[in-house]
């Protein structure tokens, strides 16, 4: 612990695995805001999909808020589809959030799935500094999203595990800084000094658990909607479009082009989640400061302690 950095609490834990509900309650108890660690939620009009809080934007102190449960959610809902945010860009977004927050005096929370949003943030990473190559991108665009993730396992399997296997942007990216400067994506990203004291909390959910609330989620999504949101996007939007590649989104292609009914696409959807989830489960075990808990309660009592220090 480092008393000269703002203190951040970081709940992190696969999918499905609770990070929201939890999240809400501990900012509403300890006076916090919410930054989403989520690269999903990030972007605008895919709502039910990705498990984006239910909440709406409201306009207080001259400043639009998202707000759901009660609490200012940020970096949610504010990305344009066609635009990317690359992870330079949501790292610069993410700590002038939360470094905003500590300074009005409220406790930040970082919150969400994404192990390279976060670990960029907390090990306040210096990315690669390699200028885009479009000839090589176009090459690389006219390759499948399983196809390209393939090339990138075999280049750098550890670049491969966080980039994940329907973001072809973001492996496009790798492959593109893996052949211009002849080392491995991975081995670029270059550990700074902490700028936060975070506490990180993990869900800890067992497997059959994890299969279960998978399972109930995708039935969620589907009463809530997602059919008719994803109709009503892919008339919008191509399906190349980095969002529209990401879990829940992609397997519905084949769904209205006639190809799959509805039950093998609920049965590929969650297929996708639990091969998601042991990636995920692969980065973080990795690592050794993550708090592993099993119980609301539990969370609370290590954020009470971790602010009394």
């Amino acid at each position: 612990m480092n008393p000269k950095l703002s203190k951040v609490v970081v709940i992190l834990g696969v999918t499905a695995s609770g990070k929201t509900d939890l999240a809400i309650k501990s900012a509403r108890k300890f006076n916090g805001e919410i930054v989403s660690a989520d690269s999903r939620q990030v972007y605008r009009e895919f709502d039910i999909g990705t498990a984006k809080p239910d909440g709406r934007w409201m306009t207080a102190g001259g400043s639009r808020k998202f707000m759901s449960g009660g609490v200012i959610h940020h970096l949610v809902d504010m990305v344009d589809p066609k635009e990317d945010l690359s992870l330079s860009s949501y790292q610069k977004l993410a700590v002038e959030k939360l470094k905003d927050i500590a300074q009005r005096g409220r406790l930040p929370f970082l919150v969400g799935g994404t192990a390279l949003y976060l670990k960029a943030v907390l090990e306040n990473w210096s990315i690669p500094p390699v200028e885009p190559n479009p000839g090589l991108r176009r090459r690389l665009e006219n390759k499948t999203a399983a196809d390209l993730f393939g090339e990138l396992q075999k280049k750098d399997p550890e670049a491969a595990a966080i980039t994940g296997a329907s973001n072809k942007r973001r492996i496009i990216r790798a492959l593109e800084v893996i052949h211009q400067t002849g080392r491995k994506f991975s081995e670029q990203r270059k550990t700074g000094r902490p700028i936060f004291d975070a506490l990180k909390i993990g869900l800890k959910i067992s497997r059959p658990e994890l299969d279960q609330r998978i399972a109930r989620r995708t039935d969620e999504m589907l009463k809530n909607g997602l059919v008719e949101e994803i109709n009503r996007l892919r008339r919008k939007y191509p399906w190349d479009l980095v969002p529209m590649q990401s879990i829940d989104y992609q397997e519905f292609k084949e769904f209205f082009e006639g190809k799959k009914t509805i039950g093998e696409t609920i049965k590929t959807i969650n297929a996708h989640h639990l091969a998601y989830t042991r990636r995920q489960m692969t980065w973080f075990k990795k690592d050794k400061d993550i708090n592993w808990i099993t119980s609301e309660k539990e969370a609370m009592e290590k954020i009470e302690n971790f602010l009394k220090k």
